[in-house]
């Protein structure tokens, strides 16, 4: 007869996993001596052994049991079947490392593609890394809020980026956006927003964006605290009838068609 420890190391296991196997039901509970231990038979040995060599296979324990009772042609379905899950399993966890490298980056947290390419293209065009944080801040929260809507939008974005007015006004962004009142740059800034706003209202593309009122003054509170050149320039919008930042809410008519200062 054999004891736990013997069992264990003639099957190539530890005792803990006897132990284990027994607790779970793999492996069945043999009878035990007068001093109260257990004692096995030389057949014992055999199927802590088959049970490892699973276990060692990527078989999962839960499945290890249905396998050792199986007959051939069982056994060749089941672990055909397990492999397609662990095929399954590894394209998994494939696109998780390919996410968390991209993670790494910084920007791909809560941001799709598209964001990060538009974020990119700012970049390139100088924008200063402080802005594009305050821009980045921002389009996680619109891709939280309309996820089937963001890449649509991010294109209608890189269009305008065709925009001499476009890159101009982000021209301005290359260091840091506090600009002070008197700064000359602040009625360009409005100048260019208010050219940008006429030509959008001008081609009906202002209307519905798919956001609450709430989450819109959210985005207009994010973007005043964070830059605080951009409440001088609304300022001066307001003085000229329009209202809203993220979504325009009032359209002056009197400035519609109206010779502004040129670009």
């Amino acid at each position: 007869m054999l004891t736990i420890s013997q069992l264990a190391a003639y099957s190539g296991v530890t005792v803990r996993a006897v132990r284990h196997y027994h607790q779970i039901g793999l492996l069945p509970e043999p009878e035990r001596d007068r001093s109260g231990y257990r004692t096995y038979d030389a057949a014992a040995v055999v199927r802590p052994i088959r049970i490892h060599t699973l276990a060692d296979a990527g078989v999962p324990l839960a499945r290890v049991q249905e396998l050792l009772d199986a007959g051939p042609e069982e056994f060749s379905d089941g672990v055909q079947e397990i492999d397609k899950d662990l095929r399954a399993e590894i394209r998994r966890l494939k696109g998780t490392r390919r996410r968390l490298a991209r993670l790494a980056a910084g920007e791909h947290l809560a941001l799709p593609q598209s964001v990060v390419d538009y974020l990119d293209r700012l970049r390139g065009l100088g924008v200063g890394e402080r802005y594009i944080e305050l821009e980045r801040d921002a389009w996680i929260m619109i891709a939280a809020q309309v996820p089937h809507l963001i890449d649509a939008v991010i294109a209608k974005k890189h269009e305008e980026l065709d925009d001499p007015d476009m890159v101009r006004l982000y021209s301005f962004f290359t260091g840091e956006p506090d600009w002070l009142a008197g700064d000359p740059r602040v009625v360009e800034v409005a100048d260019i927003l208010e050219r940008l706003r006429i030509r959008a209202v001008e081609a009906g593309e202002v209307g519905a964006d798919g956001f609450d009122d709430q989450f819109v003054d959210l985005l207009d509170s994010t973007m005043l605290e964070s830059a605080p050149g951009a409440e001088l320039v609304l300022a001066i919008l307001k003085e000229r009838g329009w209202s809203g930042w993220t979504r325009i809410e009032r359209v002056p008519a009197d400035r519609l068609n109206t010779e502004l200062p040129p670009s």
